[in-house]
């Protein structure tokens, strides 16, 4: 990490040729574990903020922003609510919007990296806001794959809260045809399937359209959603899949009296804004609709 006269800074490489600098106030702690590379610092324009392996996950000043876009048009959409599974999501924060909904009875959240979430319970108690100990939660360190393969339950959401799937990455493994599959078979007839699906910006929106050409295979409706996130500099995107019900088309009376059940008060998301994050820009229709590799 680079220094000036006066800061420290945590650089990120989105690129060889490009990064993001975000000045140092505070570092929690910098450490690995088994799976990754953990970091929480505190910058002075985003507060708090949770790093793995050198890319931000979320920050204190807008993780609102990210959880719940990949969780309510989802949970709006879904037509049994009461069972929901969470893949990954350490900090806590995608448990925290589940369980905003009263319907949810259960949330199962698994995530293979037990550190993270010992790091975000001690550093980051703002992003799950009780979620941890909530009644109905019910948090698994584990492997997501094996806790799929050796349960049998079905679920109205799964949520998909990963790292990107670089080679490097333990998300890497999770994103193939046979998990997708294996998800699949986990979803009740008329849920949903979300996941965070990386960046959307148009230099760098590949990765994104790959999966949704995979998830095609698996899923009659695959709605592409995006939303720019300040502290990750860019335009990010999410995928709702589903059988029964496209996403990108729900009521709008729908939504609004979902969020009207919702605890607490939402910072992002409403039926407006759901209009607005299944808006997708030219370039990225164009990008999602061309042939191109698929997983």
């Amino acid at each position: 990490m680079p220094k000036t006269e006066r800061w420290q800074w945590y650089v990120e490489e989105f690129a060889p040729s490009e990064q993001h600098h975000h000045a140092i106030e505070e570092l929690f702690v910098a450490t690995r574990s088994e799976y990754q590379q953990v970091a929480v610092l505190r910058s002075p324009v985003f507060g708090k903020m949770l790093v793995l392996d050198g890319d931000t996950q979320s920050s204190q000043a807008d993780e609102r922003i990210y959880h719940e876009a990949l969780v309510h048009p989802a949970l709006a959409a879904a037509e049994d609510r009461s069972d929901v599974l969470i893949v990954g999501g350490g900090e806590g924060a995608t448990l925290r919007e589940a369980l905003r909904c009263p319907d949810v009875r259960r949330c199962t959240m698994v995530d293979i990296d037990g550190l993270v979430v010992e790091l975000a319970r001690k550093y980051l108690a703002e992003w799950s806001a009780g979620a941890f100990d909530d009644a109905r939660a019910n948090v698994v360190v584990g492997d997501a794959l094996e806790y799929l393969r050796s349960h049998d339950e079905r679920y109205g959401t799964i949520v998909s809260d990963l790292t990107e799937p670089l080679e490097d990455s333990p998300s890497n493994p999770l994103f193939n045809d046979d998990v997708f599959a294996l998800i699949k078979s986990h979803v009740l007839d008329g849920g949903v399937y979300v996941l965070q699906a990386s960046t959307a910006a148009v230099h760098n929106a590949s990765l994104h359209c790959k999966m949704a050409r995979t998830l095609r295979r698996h899923y009659r409706h695959v709605a592409s959603f995006s939303t720019h996130v300040p502290a990750f500099d860019t335009e990010w995107a999410f995928l709702a899949c589903s059988d029964r019900v496209d996403v990108a088309r729900l009521d709008r009376a729908r939504i609004a009296e979902y969020c009207s059940r919702l605890s607490g008060e939402s910072f992002f998301y409403d039926a407006i804004t759901h209009r607005r994050l299944f808006s997708l820009p030219l370039y990225l229709r164009r990008m999602l609709d061309a042939g191109g590799d698929t997983f």
